[in-house]
Formats: C-alpha cells, sequence, structure tokens
C-alpha cells in the first residue's frame, strides 16, 4: 500500500515539474501591448490541413480596435464571457462546473474558457484537450490580464477567431459573408457572427444551419438591448433586419464541395500592407478602442465609449 502511495506521489512530482518546466518555456506576453506586433500562427481548414496566417496589422483584414463596432464586441462578451470584465484571466465557478460535468460525462468536452483563455490558445496553443493545455491556457491568460488592457485582448480575440472555411477573424468574416468592411457591420450582421462562434464547422454552420444561426442572433440582439447596447428603436430595427445572406446561398454548394483554397494575408499587394500597417496598426491610440465595464442596471442608456484607457 505503502509503495502504491509513494509510487503515486511520485508520479505527481514528476507531472507537477513537467508542467513548471513548461510554463517557464511559454513565450512571453508583454509584447502583445506592441500596437505594431506580429507573427504568424498555424491554422486548419476544414480537412484539418495547417496552413500559416498573419496576427498583425500586417494582414489585410486586420481590423484596429477602433474600427470594431461596439456592438460587435459586447456581442461576443455577452454571448461567450459575461464575465470578461470583471474577472483576472480565467472564470473559477465555471471552472469548477466544466470540471463537475467532465467528470460526471467521463470527458473533456466542457472547458469553461473566457475570452482571454480563448485569445492566448488560439495565440500560443495547440487545439489539443489535455489538462496540462489547460494549466498552460489559464496561466498565459493570467499573464496576459497583467500585461494587457481589456480592449486589446478583445481586439485579438476578434481578429483570430474561426468564423468559417479557412476564414479567420471579424475583418475577413465581414468580408466573407457580408461584403463589407467589420467597421461597417450592422448591430444584426454583428449578433450573426457571434452567434456562429461556438461552432462554425457544424453546429452554428450557416450553410447547414441558417435557421439555428438566426435565432441565436436573436437572442445576442435581446441581450445587447437588456443590457442597454441598444436603445429599443436599435433593437427594433436590428430584429426587424434580414441579414443579406444572399452571398451565403451562392457559396453554399461551392464551398462544401470544393473549399476555397487559403491565401495568406501576407501575399496582398504591398502598398496594400504598408497602408493597413501604417494606418490602422501603428499609430492607433489603444485607449479609442477600449470598452467600458458593463451595465448592471438593465435599464441604463446605451453605452458610450471612455475616453481614458482602462488598465487592469
Amino acid at each position: 500500500m505503502k509503495k502504491t502511495v509513494v509510487g503515486m506521489l511520485l508520479i505527481l512530482i514528476g507531472y507537477l515539474s513537467s508542467v513548471a518546466i513548461s510554463l517557464s518555456l511559454l513565450p512571453p506576453v508583454a509584447d502583445l501591448a506592441d500596437r505594431k506586433f506580429g507573427t504568424t500562427i498555424q491554422v486548419k481548414d476544414w480537412q484539418g490541413e495547417y496552413h500559416p496566417f498573419v496576427v498583425g496589422p500586417k494582414n489585410r483584414h486586420w481590423t484596429p480596435s477602433a474600427r470594431i463596432p461596439a456592438e460587435m464586441k459586447w456581442a461576443v462578451i455577452l454571448a461567450e464571457d459575461a464575465n470578461f470584465y470583471s474577472h483576472e484571466g480565467f472564470d473559477v465557478k465555471a471552472i469548477k462546473n466544466a470540471i463537475k460535468y467532465d467528470l460526471e460525462k467521463k470527458s473533456l468536452k466542457r472547458g469553461a474558457s473566457t475570452i482571454t483563455q480563448q485569445t492566448a490558445k488560439n495565440l500560443f496553443l495547440s487545439r489539443e484537450k489535455t489538462l496540462t493545455r489547460k494549466v498552460k491556457e489559464i496561466y498565459l491568460a493570467y499573464r496576459m490580464e497583467q500585461e494587457l488592457t481589456k480592449g486589446r485582448i478583445i481586439e485579438f480575440y476578434l481578429n483570430v477567431v474561426e468564423l468559417g472555411p479557412l476564414v479567420y477573424g471579424i475583418g475577413q468574416g465581414a468580408q466573407y459573408y457580408f461584403g463589407k468592411p467589420a467597421s461597417a457591420l450592422t448591430p444584426r450582421e454583428c449578433a450573426f457572427l457571434a452567434a456562429m462562434l461556438p461552432g462554425p464547422r457544424v453546429a452554428y454552420n450557416p450553410y447547414k444551419n441558417l435557421g439555428k444561426v438566426l435565432k441565436r442572433s436573436d437572442m445576442i440582439l435581446r441581450l445587447l438591448r437588456q443590457k442597454g447596447v441598444l436603445g429599443e428603436a436599435e433593437y427594433q430595427a436590428a430584429v426587424a433586419e434580414t441579414p443579406n445572406v444572399g452571398r451565403l446561398q451562392k457559396k453554399v454548394d461551392e464551398v462544401i464541395s470544393t473549399p476555397p483554397l487559403f491565401t495568406s494575408p501576407s501575399s496582398a499587394k504591398k502598398e496594400t500592407v504598408e497602408k493597413t500597417s501604417a494606418g490602422e496598426g501603428g499609430t492607433q491610440n489603444e485607449s479609442a478602442g477600449d470598452t467600458p465595464p458593463l451595465p448592471t442596471d438593465d435599464t441604463v442608456p446605451p453605452i458610450q465609449p471612455e475616453s481614458g484607457s482602462e488598465k487592469k
């Protein structure tokens, strides 16, 4: 019995030691605060193949925080991480509930990841579902919360999130689905893109489940109204709006039968890259893109941007 206990303790100590070493080898996150920061990560297509993806202002679809509609930010926050402005990178209560669920189901299906954790995973980690990766994810998320503003975190999240077959980031998503830049998205279109996030490949794939996406976007619009992000007139107009899904219908057959070839953002014309880098990435004041904390009273007027930058 004692030998078994000692053996288990040695295994635990060995595991914790390996985790500690792996954490010490993780990349620094302070560089993410630099508005000119850029890197290349690997993203998957729908056939499981990896492709390079440029993160930062050299990506021609990159949308700086100040050009992301407030409705887009709030749509993902309210739908994906309602405690985004109050947690330190991870939600302890959500993690406890996820552990309980996974133990009951004997699986690792529920991750309880916050927006910050998802951003850390997308930028630095693999998609494997293991305890070690989850520990790394939480650690990186905590560090990001210490080094970055909430506005910078949501900017990274929205620019690397998957929205379709090799469609990553709301800049590319807005062009792909609606033929417009992200800055021109309507509240309904913002809710539509946010509605896809839990599963753009299957569950909330608008090619196959358009009605399901529209229904979830209606729910998100109600949340935006309840929290005062939208006024009553704005809400009614958004609900009455039918997303221009004609572009979707034209793409259904061709995308499902022959997935589009990946085009690296870095292959854009040089002058476009330079213009984007200088005009949108290098000189922008970060505080202009930060979003204030959620109102606690459902009856408060629509949220207005703060003038000062948000610091942790």
